[in-house]
């Protein structure tokens, strides 16, 4: 038989890596062929190329034993291993494993106790009510897994986007290294769009010689468009997308007499636009940021010169909601506040949870005073160009209040309130709960406004609308949550946030030094959501954000 390509060799590994997730022992394994099955899926060369070189442990998580499986899987389509479990447990079963919060055990109890060999037949039973019935199931995983059957099926395929970097990272390199002649390549699809999850991988590159019009080829599941130099903006343009902003495009086009096409823009027989640049202002239209392609307004604010003025990464000029090891961090407050400063940044603003938080070593009123008197001991070495700013993540409690008394809370330099708990309060609760703690005069931000988690949970049910409203009348900040699990708030409720009059944070909830860098997926969310630097919080240089975080607390002394 013909060897497999990458994606089918990807797909048996990940099916082997579920099934010996199934069985039990060793989970580092397990794990170990999901990632190198990612890896796959960004080769830039045909898989048959490497095996026949052996050269397969040149990709990034793959050593000789797993080398040994590919190429089992590529030559022949199985491996023994593999036809052995697959002996042990139905194909269906598999698919549980993709509901958030079953983990292997209750997907292996879902199956032997109640028979369920399917995603529609999990359904079936949650209706059914039979899961809260069965020993070591019961009422909580039945409402957890009917929350999260909807997240299985959306998110099925689709990459996280900082997963997604790493692996078009490789892609790329991988590409020029097989193939050096090749030039500007250049990631596009939903990725250089800035969407949070990621269903394509997608380069364009300048080839030498290629036909006029740009081609899409799949490199066993990478997508690659090789084009010429004259054409490489038409083939970056179409390659990123999307399908109802390039159909906006045309549209345009169209009433102006032209044609926009995958090789470019023409009138009549002639092309006058090639380059992504060039297309756009023949169109009568400024540079569309990738972030806004998605066909909503971008192309009429774009006529009406409307379009903002996006934040960037170097637009950020210090870091807040981070976390220590005073509370559930790694690393001491000392430790991060000079990595932050290692980074070009002026402040860092330290946010450990606080008393309720006993999951993550909530810190007492004696702790703060400690953490704060550090602070003080670090600030006056660092002098005048970098600041610790004291802060605290104060748990949101069920009636809305925050968990430290007035005079606790005033000492902080800000309080970002979050909720860390009663996710399933109803809608109106829910929202009546943040309302209060936004009313709060101590609340700086809201941390996660909507506690969702990608391809984990979904948020809590809470009318955003109101909330965000509620935001702009007490002059609270409106955190866009950067961790990558998190990008909460969604982007899509960034514009009317805006609208509204708030001002957002882009925080990196960094409980170590690599999550401090998380801070970038917080930009192309804001980005995403046409967010400007000047309504971004910690956009603002050292002095200007004292001022406001003091001005705020002297607003607190004359109403007390």
């Amino acid at each position: 038989m013909p060897s497999l390509d990458a994606r089918a060799v990807a797909n048996l590994l990940r099916e082997y890596a579920q099934r010996t997730a199934l069985r039990g022992g060793n989970p580092y394994r397990a794990r170990a062929y999901g990632r190198a099955a990612d890896s796959l899926t960004a080769l830039a060369v045909p898989l048959h190329v490497l095996v026949a070189a052996d050269r397969l442990t040149e990709i990034p998580g793959v050593g000789d034993a797993i080398a040994d499986i590919i190429t089992k899987l590529s030559n022949s389509g199985t491996h023994p291993s593999l036809e052995k479990l697959r002996k042990e447990i139905p194909e269906g079963v598999l698919e549980l494993l993709a509901v958030p919060g079953l983990r292997t055990e209750k997907v292996l109890r879902l199956y032997k106790d109640l028979g369920i060999t399917s995603l529609a037949e999990l359904e079936a039973a949650v209706k059914d009510d039979r899961v809260k019935k069965a020993k070591g199931l019961g009422a909580a995983l039945q409402t957890k897994i009917l929350q999260n059957l909807a997240i299985a099926k959306s998110g099925e395929g689709r990459l996280h986007l900082h997963r997604a970097a790493t692996l078009l990272a490789q892609a790329k390199d991988s590409l020029r290294k097989a193939r050096p002649e090749l030039k500007r390549v250049t990631v596009a699809g939903d990725f250089r769009r800035g969407c949070e999850l990621v269903g394509e991988l997608t380069i364009v590159a300048e080839a030498p010689e290629v036909a006029n019009t740009s081609k899409g080829s799949v490199a066993d599941g990478l997508q690659i468009h090789l084009t010429d130099r004259k054409h490489f903006g038409a083939a970056l343009l179409f390659a990123t997308g999307s399908a109802a902003h390039i159909a906006k495009l045309q549209a345009l086009a169209a009433v102006k007499g032209m044609r926009l096409e995958a090789d470019g823009l023409h009138k009549g027989r002639s092309l006058i636009a090639g380059d992504e640049t060039e297309i756009y202002r023949s169109l009568g239209l400024p540079f569309i940021d990738p972030e806004l392609r998605e066909g909503r307004n971008e192309v009429e604010l774009a006529l009406r010169g409307k379009l903002p003025k996006l934040v960037t990464d170097q637009d950020l000029r210090g870091i807040l909601h981070c976390h220590t090891d005073a509370s559930d961090g790694t690393e001491t407050l000392e430790t991060m506040a000079k990595a932050t400063r290692q980074r070009g940044f002026e402040y860092f603003g330290v946010a450990d949870h606080s008393k309720s938080a006993h999951y993550a070593g909530g810190l007492s009123v004696e702790e703060i005073a400690q953490q704060h008197r550090e602070a003080d001991r670090l600030n006056r070495r660092f002098g005048n160009d970098f600041r610790i700013l004291k802060g605290i993540e104060s748990d949101i409690l069920g009636d809305g209040s925050l968990d430290y008394e007035d005079d606790v809370l005033a000492g902080f330099d800000f309080v970002v309130a979050s909720i860390h708990g009663r996710f399933k309060l109803d809608r109106k609760a829910q929202t009546l709960r943040l309302l209060r703690a936004i009313s709060h005069p101590h609340t700086t931000i809201i941390g996660h406004m909507t506690g969702r988690q990608l391809q984990r949970r979904p948020g809590y049910e809470i009318d955003i609308e109101k909330v965000l409203r509620a935001c702009a009348k007490h002059d609270v900040v409106v955190e866009i949550n950067a961790h990558p699990w998190r990008l909460d708030l969604d982007w899509r409720w960034h514009q009317a946030a805006l609208q509204f009059g708030c001002m957002l944070s882009i925080n990196p909830d960094a409980h170590s030094i690599p999550e401090l860098d998380h801070m970038h997926w917080g930009v192309a969310m804001a980005r995403k959501g046409g967010v400007p630097a000047d309504r971004v919080l910690n956009a603002m240089p050292l002095p200007e954000i004292t001022r406001y975080l003091r001005q705020k607390r002297r607003s607190l002394a004359r109403a007390a």
